[in-house]
């Protein structure tokens, strides 16, 4: 199995609930810009499931080389890797923050990601599993920036599936909403709507076992975002949203 995003809490669970479901890889492939934690994360896969892993040293706001990857194989690849950077009062005209949020959750992001679609097309079998947003869903003066990199990336794993699905390889979007995870912790969020790592893995992991192609992790939002998206824009850009 390959993950992009190791540290990510919901990556971290889903992992964990892959191993504990029975399955077993030859290796999981761990990216991640933290390497000495992410070898702690190893350690602890291979102590409690005897499941051994690599880690893979790859910072995606950095020049990276691909190279090194061509010897990686897996017929699962889980992309849980994100930014959320400022929201739009704090970082709009942040260069820096603007750069970021668009390098980590579309544009280097999916260049990795089809660096394995092509290794999975040429063999005909392989899943990817792509953690999007609800903040893809419309652009919201709150944070869209944020919202339209994660907007690119729905609309990329939408092509791909469609693409790749007469290779037989199967590509599914995760739509999480509000999540309770390092990610959000500075956030305030409304605990109906809030599902944490091990809520989410659960769903995830489901979804994988039944080749869902589009899964909200929890279904309310499937519904709040059915609304949302339906607002005339003469009014939705009066709301402060």
């Amino acid at each position: 199995m390959i993950v992009l995003g190791s540290n990510s809490d919901v990556a971290v669970a889903f992992v964990e609930k892959i191993l504990s479901g029975g399955e077993k890889f030859p290796l999981v492939y761990l990216f991640t810009s933290n390497v000495v934690k992410t070898e702690k994360l190893a350690q602890h896969y291979y102590a409690k499931f005897e499941q051994k892993c690599v880690v893979i040293d790859f910072d995606l706001t950095k020049e990276n080389d691909f190279s090194k990857l061509n010897t990686i194989d897996s017929d699962l690849l889980f992309c849980a890797a994100g930014y959320l950077g400022k929201n739009t009062e704090e970082g709009l005209y942040d260069d820096w923050n603007t750069k970021k949020i668009v390098e980590v959750n579309y544009s280097k992001l999916i260049v990795l990601i089809n660096h394995f679609a092509k290794k999975f097309e040429a063999k005909g079998s392989g899943t990817i599993i792509g953690l999007s947003s609800v903040a893809g869903e419309r652009g919201r003066q709150s944070n869209f920036i944020y919202g339209s990199a994660k907007a690119g990336f729905t609309a990329y794993l939408e092509g791909l599936r469609n693409y790749l699905f007469h290779k037989n390889i199967h590509v599914m979007t995760v739509i999480p909403g509000f999540m309770d995870t390092q990610m959000t912790a500075d956030i305030e969020t409304p605990k109906p709507l809030t599902a944490n790592p091990s809520q989410a893995a659960t769903i995830i992991y489901k979804a994988y076992k039944k080749k869902r192609n589009i899964v909200y992790v929890t279904f309310l939002w499937w519904g709040i975002m059915m609304i949302i998206r339906n607002i005339p824009e003469f009014i939705f850009k009066k709301l402060k949203m």
